[in-house]
């Protein structure tokens, strides 16, 4: 399969992963761009998200940095999952940023596939950093 194609397939994963994804879509993400072994995802940082320090919560920036390394590592349509994953806070989103979310295929195996996401503000300055591992199952996306 041509880099090409494979990258249209990653958009038809990701388009089909999306129309079941309920918490993606109650937050606010959405898909900036797919492609094999990539993804980057936006959301706006609202009020509801904010914790006791008016700040968002971590677990606000953890969601969304797993959500593109979902869409990264299902990007070739074999069902996949997380196996263990790990976040490094930076500094803090702020309500109204901009977040932009790039998960990058580092290592794929048979089953197995390492993931790096990047969490930055729009105006480019990083908040964190998120290393996933993947596993894959049964199935496929589409």
């Amino acid at each position: 399969m041509t880099r090409d194609n494979s990258d249209v397939l990653a958009r038809a994963c990701a388009e089909a992963m999306y129309a079941d994804d309920a918490a993606a879509q109650a937050l606010g993400i959405t898909i900036e761009e797919m492609k094999c072994g990539y993804a980057r995802m936006k959301m706006t940082v609202r009020a509801e998200m904010l914790n006791g320090h008016r700040i968002c919560h971590g677990g606000f920036l953890f969601l969304l940095a797993d959500a593109a390394f979902a869409y990264a590592c299902n990007s070739q349509n074999k069902n996949t999952v997380a196996q263990n994953c790990d976040i490094d806070f930076l500094r803090p989103g702020k309500q109204g940023d901009v977040l932009i979310a790039v998960a990058e295929e580092r290592q794929r195996g048979s089953r197995m596939g390492l993931y790096d996401v990047t969490i930055s503000r729009s105006d480019g300055k990083i908040l964190a950093y998120f290393r996933g591992r993947s596993s894959q199952i049964k199935g496929t996306v589409i």
